[in-house]
């Protein structure tokens, strides 16, 4: 993600500003240029003026009180909310008016609430992410049925792959929501608060899978969090919301400071430096 001057600005940069006919080869994965957009009878904006891109392997954090913008910044990237001003470009693709089926080629999206497919088996439901790429007959391929494995593996589900989806808890169903994501094999990966529900063994293993699947896959990610922790330790870029505006943006040395997180979040936090491992810790005062 290019934008070294850290302030929501469009980058003048020629390379982030792709065409309609872009790839993802060829600029950011995402791009935001300049993007607003309102709910129904909703007295403003939720996202005002949003510039935002995110290339192949970046793992963006979004940061903010309930309410600053970062599921509807989702939503737009997601192609499931029309921008009221601006552009949203997935690999180049104006997600204004797109085609489902192709959107769903290159856009994962985990919102922060799901209702899982009950009635399915673990492995299953999570083989739903592979449809988008399936003809009609929905016919599994050899690359399909790897696809799925990979994704088990990855999001500790093998033990449980036969289990019904109703009998899981609520952590293990999220993790099969993830895991589904990431078995559709996306450009984009956006996730809402995907750390909900999890314990704490299976939060790191999911922000460390996060940035191993950035990194390995050359996906872009971007995840909504509250865990000021997680995104100092995995994400490559914290982008600041406050009042649907991206107010600060950047490495998160730069960006996670007392100054900025009080702005964004109207709280004092403490920012702490771990002597043996150089990692930062938060704790709210």
């Amino acid at each position: 993600m290019d934008n070294p001057r850290g302030d929501g600005a469009a980058s003048s940069d020629p390379r982030l500003h792709p065409g309609p006919a872009a790839s993802c080869d060829q600029g950011p994965v995402l791009a935001l240029e300049g993007v607003s957009a309102r709910y129904p009878h909703a007295a403003g904006p939720a996202l005002s003026g949003a510039h935002l891109y995110v290339g192949a392997g970046d793992v963006v954090a979004l940061i903010g009180a309930n309410g600053a913008g970062k599921s509807t910044l989702l939503r737009v990237a997601a192609g499931l909310l029309e921008p009221s001003g601006g552009v949203a470009r997935v690999c180049g693709l104006d997600l204004r008016g797109a085609d489902r089926r192709e959107v769903a080629r290159l856009v994962g999206f985990v919102p922060q609430s799901e209702l899982v497919p009950w009635g399915f088996r673990v492995r299953e439901a999570v083989a739903m992410g592979r449809a988008p790429h399936q003809a009609s007959w929905m016919r599994q391929s050899a690359k399909d049925r790897d696809a799925v494995e990979r994704a088990l593996v990855r999001c500790d589900l093998l033990g449980l792959a036969d289990r019904a989806v109703e009998t899981l808890s609520g952590g293990e169903q999220r993790r099969v929501s993830i895991a589904r994501a990431v078995a559709q094999s996306p450009r984009l990966l956006l996730l809402d608060e995907p750390g909900a529900f999890l314990d704490v063994r299976h939060r790191l293993d999911l922000h460390q899978l996060l940035a191993e699947v950035a990194s390995s896959d050359r996906i872009a990610v971007v995840v909504a969090t509250h865990d000021l922790d997680a995104a100092a330790r995995f994400a490559s870029t914290i982008v600041l919301l406050r009042g649907g505006v991206l107010t600060a943006m950047g490495p998160p040395a730069e960006v996670l400071t007392p100054e900025q997180l009080r702005g964004a979040l109207d709280a004092e936090i403490a920012v702490g430096l771990h002597a043996p491992s150089g990692r930062r810790y938060f704790v709210p005062l």
